[in-house]
């Protein structure tokens, strides 16, 4: 079974509720301003491409990466951008929705295309796209994912000794309170509770006020209750698929048959995901706030998006240099200006044994 056919029997295996490939694409709304945010962030992304770009070619002898996706450096409000936005909406529903990078063997690409193809001509695209062994779909993120999880395990650890500190407190001081019939399933919800299964427990916030003991019981269920609350709370950084992107980058597939991966870049390092690994677990509805978390974007329009931990990848970079970052200022129509930050320098380290296993060859044969 090759790639586009182990892909294909995934698709039709995960929920309509999820992705449903019957239903017709609804066309994003067209900007009609840009914001100061919005274009950071591109630029952002634009810099983490950029250095996943240069760390594959510096780390690879025999393959070579290159710039693939439909971009333009125009923003809202500025001339000719309708028109781009336009035919982007029109190629996603032609070919699906590009990768941002594709990884050819050098053999398999002109030499004289150098490493940005994005601009070319459909028709020489498709006489060498399918020959690609992988596509890239590049995400940026700006935070230090190992200072993020180090104040996420800390947090943890703070709210779970908290929590079974307060169901010892309500164990043994309000024993014979919780021993009245009314009040038993209280006292049965403490009795199981373990570090292990603490996540999972809920409860009814009690409204006692009949005595200054029950107050204070009712005060402790209170303090747990919130405890329980944080930690609840997704507690990683993720990758983040759009439903809607999972559909086009669907159809792409089938038109290409190149294995599809997305890379989450963050300021210190980078994970990378495989597309076909993101629709095994959504075929499972059990993964759902576990494995993975589905939420509305509000940065994009309420859009659903996936949320996977990157621990579900692999590191691709281990270490990142951060960017040097500037002011920059864009003078829009009617004298509008707009001011974002641009990133320059900074680099990827990548880990050769795992780009040589996302290429399926021997590290020799990078």
């Amino acid at each position: 079974m090759n790639y586009r056919e182990r892909i294909t029997r995934l698709m039709e295996q995960v929920p309509s509720t999820l992705v449903d490939l019957a239903a017709e694409r609804q066309p994003s709304r067209i900007p009609t301003q840009a914001s100061s945010e919005f274009t950071t962030n591109r630029e952002q992304g634009d810099w983490a491409e950029k250095i996943l770009l240069d760390a594959i070619n510096q780390t690879a002898q025999r393959h070579v990466a290159v710039r693939y996706g439909m971009s333009d450096s125009r923003v809202a409000g500025e001339e000719g951008f309708r028109a781009f936005f336009e035919a982007f909406q029109q190629e996603l529903d032609e070919i699906g929705k590009r990768p941002d990078l594709l990884i050819f063997r050098r053999e398999d690409l002109p030499a004289d295309w150098g490493t940005d193809i994005s601009q070319r001509p459909r028709t020489e695209l498709d006489a060498v796209v399918g020959k690609a062994v992988a596509g890239l779909e590049v995400r940026s993120s700006a935070f230090l994912s190992k200072r993020y999880d180090d104040a996420m395990r800390t947090r943890t650890q703070h709210y779970t000794a908290r929590a079974l500190e307060l169901v010892a407190h309500l164990t043994t001081e309000y024993a014979d309170i919780l021993a009245i019939p009314s009040r038993q399933p209280y006292a049965d919800l403490l009795a199981g509770v373990t570090s292990e299964n603490i996540k999972i427990m809920d409860f009814k916030r009690p409204v006692w006020r009949s005595s200054p003991r029950l107050v204070e019981a009712a005060q402790a269920f209170s303090e747990l209750k919130t405890a329980l609350t944080e930690l609840r709370k997704r507690d990683f950084l993720s990758i983040t698929p759009k439903v809607e992107d999972l559909r086009v980058v669907y159809q792409w597939v089938q038109m290409y048959n190149v294995p599809h991966y997305y890379v989450q870049v963050f300021f210190d390092q980078a994970y990378i995901l495989s597309y076909e690994h993101i629709l095994t677990l959504l075929t499972d509805p059990d993964n759902e706030d576990s494995r993975f978390f589905t939420e509305a974007d509000v940065k994009n329009q309420q859009k659903t998006t996936i949320k996977i931990n990157p621990q579900e990848g692999n590191v691709l970079a281990a270490d990142i240099a951060e960017p040097t970052h500037a002011s920059r200022r864009k003078e829009l129509q009617r004298g509008r200006l707009l001011y974002y930050v641009t990133f320059t320098d900074g680099a990827a380290h990548l880990d050769p044994t795992a780009l040589a296993e996302l290429l399926h060859v021997a590290p020799d044969d990078l």
